[in-house]
């Protein structure tokens, strides 16, 4: 049980960024529970400056070492700053941390999260890679040092707070909600002819680029069904998505006895991120509750598994584990640069995805040098497939 009588000391990896800035907002709205001791960017050099200087943030790191020296000019001169992937691992690894939040895109957060673990640190997790990846070597690094993943992302924070500590023999299915993306409606004939504007607009959620098209393929929900394999110690048939273009019901556990619990609230990522820093705690907040008088109607449709192949291609990687995790993943972030650059038509994501996976020899229970080494392998087979498109 935390100690409320002190705020709970938190590193953000990652706190230029929107699940960054909404981690600062947490912090601002709930400075008695909340302090931030440690903060990391990448190369947002100003922007970083400026978040320590607010916080009075004695630790920090910028990932890119060409712009240390501005941060470091506008900061007092006993303020300690790192660079680099040591870096991040210097600020996982702080010793007054009780929490580290890691909100780093792509591979880069995975060596810091298990020096935080390692270290005896809780890790929110927002970054989808770590557990896609490393699943495996994660959750069981967590439970050997006895220490917490707590999830960010809004689907897998509902699904852990209608668990509430109950055991996966207890649930029958995990339901991911998913808003549909912004080609819902849109027919499978006309989706090769996908422009890059129409894939950035999403109908919900204001979010990066790569996030933002891994929503309009549906990517992002099958690296979430992953994820929920890990996180939550279920089988990949157990995982379920279910299409809810209102995004007000986060996710659902339907438990063995048929009953559902559902996790509700409007889209607004602070609400994950606060219960990830107060748990097992609730607290008060300034965030807007959910007015059920005008909510018209909440909609739920199967999603449309043939037209839209990530979900399935998740599915066989979820299910294989080992190496084909991070090979998906990285085939995945090969195609959808190379999509948002104009070199590849929208199914060209999923099809790079799908020839690089079958391409490729899954080991089991791999170290993570092997993962990797899978990662790198998949980037340069995927690049080696858009050649040849």
């Amino acid at each position: 049980m935390s100690d409320p009588s002190r705020p709970k000391n938190v590193v953000v990896l990652g706190s230029t960024g929107s699940i960054g800035e909404s981690s600062l907002k947490v912090a601002r709205d709930l400075p008695g529970r909340m302090k931030l001791v440690g903060l990391a960017a990448g190369r947002s050099a100003d922007a970083l400056a400026a978040q320590m200087a607010e916080f009075g943030i004695q630790q920090g790191c910028l990932y890119d070492p060409t712009g240390l020296n501005r941060v470091r000019a506008a900061l007092p001169d006993d303020v300690v700053l790192h660079s680099g992937e040591q870096g991040l691992i210097e600020l996982a690894t702080l010793p007054e941390a009780d929490l580290v939040l890691i909100a780093i895109v792509g591979v880069a957060g995975l060596k810091p999260a298990l020096a935080a673990i390692e270290a005896g640190k809780d890790i929110a997790v927002a970054s989808k890679e770590i557990l896609v990846m490393a699943g495996e070597a994660v959750m069981t690094a967590a439970r050997r040092k006895g220490v917490k993943v707590l999830p960010v992302d809004s689907e897998h924070n509902a699904i852990f707070q209608c668990l509430e500590g109950r055991s996966s023999d207890e649930v029958s299915r995990l339901i991911l909600t998913a808003s549909g993306g912004p080609f819902r409606k849109l027919p499978a004939a006309d989706l090769p002819g996908v422009t890059v504007a129409q894939a950035l607009k999403h109908p919900t959620w204001e979010m990066g680029k790569k996030i933002t098209i891994d929503s309009a393929t549906l990517f992002n929900k099958g690296l979430e069904m992953i994820e929920a394999r890990w996180l939550f110690d279920i089988g990949m048939d157990r995982v379920d998505v279910i299409v809810h273009p209102q995004s007000i019901i986060h996710s659902m556990v339907e438990f063995i006895d048929s009953s559902v619990l559902a996790q509700l609230s409007t889209t607004d990522m602070c609400f994950p991120i606060q219960y990830a820093v107060t748990w097992p705690e609730r607290v008060p907040n300034s965030l807007p509750p959910l007015d059920f008088a005008k909510l018209a109607k909440l909609e739920f449709e199967a999603p449309r598994w043939e037209d839209f192949p990530a979900l399935n291609l998740a599915k066989e990687a979820g299910t294989a584990g080992g190496t084909l995790p991070a090979v998906l993943n990285a085939a995945n972030e090969i195609a959808v640069k190379a999509f948002l650059e104009g070199h590849l038509s929208f199914p060209g994501i999923w099809e790079t995805v799908a020839e690089t996976m079958s391409a490729h020899r899954t080991l089991a229970h791999p170290s993570l040098d092997e993962i990797v080494a899978a990662d790198l392998w998949a980037r340069q087979t995927a690049k080696s497939h858009l050649t040849r498109t």
